[in-house]
């Protein structure tokens, strides 16, 4: 299990990655898919950051979170008459 857990930075990196990507991207579907990549990587890097007593790293990771949940809602369509 403490190898498994060790491992765990290095698929968090890469979702970090896809999620910047797809943030960047112009198309709506793939920045909201960008924003639940970000969300699944801030989950990694906390469970990651338990592990390793990170806990500035997890502190971050909520922070993040909450912004990828934002930028996740507006990022929805609005509805007709709300723009």
């Amino acid at each position: 299990m403490e190898s498994l857990l060790n491992a765990l930075q290095w698929p968090a990196m890469v979702v970090t990655l896809v999620a910047a990507w797809l943030v960047a991207s112009q198309g709506k579907a793939r920045r909201q898919w960008g924003f639940w990549c970000f969300i699944a990587s801030n989950v990694l890097w906390a469970i990651w950051g338990w592990h390793d007593g990170a806990y500035a790293l997890i502190a971050l990771q909520v922070g993040l979170f909450v912004l990828n949940l934002r930028g996740a809602r507006k990022n929805d369509p609005q509805p007709a008459g709300h723009g």
